[in-house]
């Protein structure tokens, strides 16, 4: 792989993982559409090293407050402030995807990477995407999430296991049906990806090492991904303050219409 391929898919990843686009669907793509050799699913978890970057260094302020929660919970043993209830929903919400990923892992990194299923599921995600963030009501922010939303929203994002779906697209539709607002659907997704980026890095960056090394396109890929990430969370919270995820919708749709045809061609 050069230091170019790298970089393409590093900023392909930033920007699609946290767009409701699916970064493992433009992933995957990326190399069929250019007839670049598949660099693996080690490597594309080994960028999302980037994004948990941008992650942490821009939720900051959050992070920081949860982490004093985290001490204070473990000492006293009770639940009592707003960043108290969120870290508990955090780790909640994080459980179904892990126990996905586990089980599910084998084929993530086979089957569920056809141009065919990808295709469908961009289609699929974005028409429901579209329609819950049309009708649903926009009445609760981020700060009145329960349990019972964490649990439903978890359990969402083990959809992100498809590629086509995307973690962000399952979760914040998942919120926006729960009725949360489209900043608070975009931000509590945003803050509970962290939790499953990192156990993904953990998993698959040692794993990328071994088999590319610590190489200069390995680097300048987790690079890209990270400034690319930044600029995915600062757009998308602007501008879903005054617009819907309508655009975002219509792109899959026509993405997936380029995938189909590209897989007619070719066939």
């Amino acid at each position: 792989m050069t230091i170019f391929q790298a970089v393409v898919l590093g900023i392909v990843q930033g920007l699609a993982e946290l767009l409701p686009i699916s970064s493992s669907a433009h992933l995957a793509l990326t190399p069929y559409f250019f007839g670049w050799k598949d660099p693996g699913l080690a490597f594309d978890v080994a960028l999302h090293l980037g994004t948990l970057i941008a992650l942490v260094w821009y939720f900051r302020a959050e992070w920081i407050d949860m982490t004093k929660s985290a001490w204070k919970i473990a000492s006293t043993r009770r639940i009592e402030t707003v960043h108290d209830r969120r870290l508990v929903y955090l780790v909640v919400a994080t459980i179904p995807a892990g126990v996905g990923g586990l089980l599910l892992n084998d084929l993530a990194e086979t089957t569920f990477r056809s141009p065919m299923i990808i295709g469908t599921a961009l289609i699929v995600m974005g028409v429901l995407l579209w329609a819950i963030d049309r009708w649903s009501a926009r009445s609760r922010t981020i700060e009145e999430v329960t349990m019972r939303d964490a649990i439903i929203v978890g359990c969402a994002q083990v959809l992100a296991l498809i590629p086509g779906v995307s973690r962000s697209g399952s979760t914040i539709t998942a919120g926006r049906f729960l009725k949360l607002d489209r900043p608070s659907a975009a931000r509590f997704s945003f803050l509970m990806s962290m939790p499953i980026t990192l156990a993904a890095v953990i998993l698959k960056v040692p794993e990328a090492v071994r088999s590319e090394g610590v190489s200069a396109p390995l680097v300048a890929g987790v690079v890209a991904a990270a400034i690319s990430s930044w600029l995915a969370i600062t757009v998308l919270l602007r501008y879903v303050s005054k617009h819907s995820f309508g655009v975002f919708a219509v792109y899959r749709v026509i993405l997936a219409a380029v995938v189909f045809a590209t897989i007619a061609t070719r066939s």
